[in-house]
């Protein structure tokens, strides 16, 4: 096989570990979304093994940290004994805010992979990109876009179904 070849073959093995890891994550969403909120689930990844997973609880827990980045991080953290997690990667259905990128970056996480983009909060490119910042002693990768369609129609699902009982709760009250 040529260097390309391999190269080539290495590439795409990697794109396919990332789809089933954003799988993973996905089906962690779904936690959130039967829970009633926003359906956004994370995977934690290292050396190819999911060692925690998280999905959105700021609701249920009464906490604004709670979202699924944060809960995956908390996870690893205590599964490997350290606040510190290189060699980690974070895979999540929607692009981190600037908290849970700031976390990521404190965990010193090696890469950040999402699937939908946020035009309202998104920090990894959307709003604003936490992690380009040169002055800051770690840099982490990004990739987004990771089955982007997927996740997008996920949450649209999510917002549409959610609008739809608001709706049908109105007009119960209004007969």
């Amino acid at each position: 096989m040529t260097k390309v070849a391999a190269t080539a073959e290495a590439a795409a093995a990697a794109a396919s570990a990332d789809r089933q890891f954003m799988q993973l994550a996905l089906a962690q969403a779904q936690h959130a979304w039967d829970l009633g909120e926003v359906p956004v689930g994370a995977v934690v990844v290292k050396d190819g093994e999911v060692i925690a997973v998280g999905y959105n609880q700021p609701i249920g827990r009464h906490d604004p940290t709670a979202h699924a980045e944060i809960q995956a991080l908390r996870a690893a953290a205590d599964k490997l004994g350290n606040y510190r997690l290189p060699g980690c990667e974070l895979y999540v259905t929607l692009e981190p805010c600037v908290m849970c990128s700031g976390a990521m970056l404190h965990a010193r996480l090696s890469r950040v992979v999402f699937g939908a983009s946020d035009p309202k909060t998104g920090a990894c490119g959307s709003v604003l990109n936490l992690f380009e910042q040169p002055a800051l002693n770690h840099q982490t990768t990004i990739e987004g876009g990771v089955l982007a369609d997927e996740c997008g129609a996920f949450l649209r699902q999510f917002f549409v179904e959610r609008r739809r009982a608001q709706a049908a709760a109105r007009n119960a009250g209004q007969s």
